[in-house]
């Protein structure tokens, strides 16, 4: 297994700082990603087919498996099999979730007999890769949505309401040890500059060797149901994007 050197290794992001207000006030503009997909749900791709591929689908935090219904309904209409990672609402633990959460992805992979494609939204991004980097024989590839994959909690909104600095220092120095061991599958990271949630400089992954980093237009909390975000899935999961 490859590893990396600690100069190699994710760094406090200089001059970066948390999502700015207008941008978190901007998530309430969120339903006019639900109003657009609804009147140009016919321009998704429908002819790229799934074949039955797994895909396991991690929410974000505080949100349930309800949440996206509507990734893991467009992913079933293009004949994925997509599965909720069951593990309920995503309160937020990362290490219990993770532990939880790899039991749940083993019994998937012997289910399925293949490896299984992973999307995670926001938090649920976080437990996907460090799932996948533990088990990558398990894993065929990572989607990751607004997804802090540095700092952990030190450059999203909420951090200061969750935890102390001290806190949020040690997270990210935790976080930032994770990457001693890259993750050698593909992985997408989508982010949005529109993001109220997570500052999307945090959402780019500048040290796993097979990474493609996709900008979208679209507020943290409009990732799973943004027209974008579902085509990028459709083209990504399905092999029709070139990877750069």
């Amino acid at each position: 297994m490859l590893h990396q050197s600690p100069k190699d290794l994710p760094q406090p992001l200089e001059g970066i700082s948390r999502p700015a207000l207008s941008h978190s006030l901007g998530e309430l503009l969120t339903p006019l990603e639900l109003a657009k997909l609804s009147l140009f749900w016919w321009r998704l791709p429908r002819n790229l087919k799934g074949y039955g591929k797994p895909v396991l689908l991690l929410p974000g935090l505080g949100a349930g498996e309800q949440s996206m219904f509507v990734i893991r309904e467009y992913l079933r209409f293009l004949g994925y099999t997509p599965y909720d990672w069951g593990l309920g609402r995503n309160g937020g633990q990362v290490e219990e979730l993770l532990e939880k959460f790899t039991d749940v992805l083993a019994s998937r992979h012997e289910e399925v007999g293949e490896p299984i494609a992973l999307v995670g939204w926001s938090l649920g991004g976080v437990v996907a890769r460090e799932a996948a980097r533990d088990n990558p024989g398990a894993v065929s590839q990572v989607i990751s949505l607004g997804t802090p994959l540095i700092g952990g909690p030190q450059y999203t909104s909420p951090g200061p309401l969750l935890y102390s600095h001290a806190e949020r220092e040690e997270i990210e120095t935790k976080v930032s040890d994770r990457y001693t061991v890259p993750l050698e599958m593909p992985v997408t990271s989508i982010y949005s500059k529109r993001d109220g949630i997570v500052a999307w400089q945090a959402s780019i992954d500048h040290w796993s060797p097979n990474v493609e980093n996709i900008e979208v237009d679209t507020t943290h909390f409009g990732f799973g149901f943004s027209e974008k975000v579902l085509t990028l899935l459709a083209e990504i999961l399905g092999g029709k994007r070139s990877r750069l």
